[in-house]
């Protein structure tokens, strides 16, 4: 732990909570936002994905609300932190060169946000409203907008095993008044590493694998076949099968070529991969999605041991997903489902009824996020207008929703409606326009831009495009 001490942790609780002023009991809850890197909505047990088991994640969607239409702002990591801390598109940000902040390098190089930004982050909104604010894990954030600059306390630097248990020791101290805890743990992101080590000649990517011992070792883990299992019954029974969307698709984007020619590592796992790597560099996906279940677990049996499970609004998502072979392709950054729909969850015993599945309603982590953690805290949290606060949506009630939703990356954007159609507009490597069909071709084989029976879908979704989510 490279943060503040536990002892000076648990005194800096008590003595912020003796300070609040209230008179009475705060009903408000605790709410925990719990954070995992490169997991796709697909990637739990309780999706219905038969090749891992995921008991923590499902005790969250047995017990709560489980969302299957839920994306993230911008696949990737960065841009996707700068959204949870500001509830704004990253591109709303410009990079050191001017540029939209739609891609890693230039959403870490944002320069000092506005007084503006500043003072409706969420964590200006929960400070405001009274709450003690706890950050642990991965950050990934420019310098403005890291949890520290922004009033977090930030009680683990640690993205693995000592974030989980750091984490249960900040839940089961004595807390005079509500707080918001963000625990961002670092995988199932260590899949990068398998093709990266296999290609890494740039300079930049020769020094991100020199750096990445523990994450290499993580990886071997997660590849290593069990005890007694030979080679021929590890891949006729133990590895997941590749994807039914295994080949690119007809009609590839150029921007999606672009994507993968600009970093060889991509390139040469789409070209040189064989069947079985790609069904190992799958098997390894699950296993390290195990490994974060089991930190999830940690945290919730720090809450249940607090006797705080009837106090404690959790919220489970996670930045982006991966490919993990579909298309031929790892990594994210695409707009396809593997890497922009994302797990979605929230647990609140008592107050969110348990057990429910959202197959309607289209969610946006980036946008939605910091209205409903205010929404629970009792203040009402603005940033871009276009994000909602989901307190209805959890607790079962009526309301008018959002049709469509915007999503952006650094190769194009697009917008996603209710109904399953997807209009992308790609930027990175010439005007490109796609409308792909969930509902006829959920694995995005194809593309249904030309199609004469979806000619009024295509130019309203253009329309929505251009009027409600990217002028």
């Amino acid at each position: 732990m490279k943060g503040i001490t536990v002892v000076f942790l648990l005194g800096c609780i008590t003595l912020a909570g003796c300070t609040t002023g209230n008179k009475g009991k705060d009903e408000r809850p605790n709410i925990i936002y719990i954070y995992t890197d490169q997991q796709s909505a697909n990637m739990m047990s309780c999706s219905g994905n038969e090749w891992l088991k995921t008991p923590a994640m499902d005790y969250i969607a047995e017990n709560g609300i489980r969302f299957t239409r839920a994306y993230t702002t911008n696949p990737v990591c960065s841009p996707a932190r700068v959204s949870l801390m500001t509830g704004r598109f990253p591109g709303y940000f410009r990079d050191a060169n001017g540029n939209e902040a739609r891609e890693n390098r230039g959403s870490m190089k944002i320069p000092q946000v506005s007084q503006e930004v500043l003072n409706t982050t969420l964590a200006a909104y929960l400070e405001k409203a009274n709450y003690n604010l706890f950050f642990g894990g991965k950050e990934h954030l420019p310098e403005s907008l890291r949890p520290t600059a922004l009033g977090f306390t930030d009680f683990c630097d640690d993205e693995r095993d000592e974030l989980a248990d750091e984490a249960a020791k900040v839940i089961k101290a004595k807390h005079e008044k509500p707080y918001f805890m963000v625990v961002s743990l670092i995988n199932p992101h260590d899949i990068c590493y398998m093709a990266l080590r296999q290609k890494a000649t740039s300079e930049n990517d020769a020094r991100i694998l020199k750096n990445a011992t523990i994450e290499l070792s993580m990886l071997d883990s997660a590849m290593k076949i069990p005890e007694g299992v030979s080679s021929e019954d590890f891949f006729a029974s133990w590895c997941p099968p590749v994807p039914e969307n295994y080949e690119p698709q007809v009609e590839e984007p150029d921007a999606v070529k672009k994507l993968i020619e600009d970093r060889p590592f991509r390139k040469n796992a789409r070209e040189n991969f064989t069947d079985d790597q790609w069904r190992h560099h799958r098997y390894a996906y699950h296993r390290l999605t195990e490994f974060v279940d089991a930190k999830v677990q940690v945290i919730l049996d720090a809450i249940k041991e607090s006797g705080q499970e009837e106090n404690t609004l959790i919220i489970f998502s996670s930045d982006h997903g991966d490919m993990s072979a579909s298309h031929r392709m790892e990594h994210k950054s695409t707009l396809y489902e593997e890497s922009a729909n994302i797990p979605f969850m929230a647990m609140w015993k008592g107050h969110i009824p348990g057990g429910r599945v959202d197959k309607e309603h289209l969610v946006s982590n980036g946008l939605d996020l910091l209205p409903t953690v205010c929404d629970y805290a009792g203040i009402e949290g603005k940033t871009d207008p276009r994000g909602r606060s989901l307190r209805p949506l959890f607790e079962g009630k009526n309301v008018d929703w959002r049709f469509t939703l915007g999503v952006e990356s650094e190769i194009g954007r697009m917008v996603v409606d209710q109904e399953g159609f997807k209009y992308i507009r790609y930027d990175a490597a010439g005007f490109e326009e796609q409308l792909l069909n969930l509902r006829e071709d959920p694995f995005e084989t194809r593309h249904f831009t030309s199609d004469p029976a979806y000619a009024v879908k295509f130019e309203e979704l253009r329309k929505s495009y251009e009027d409600e989510w990217f002028d």
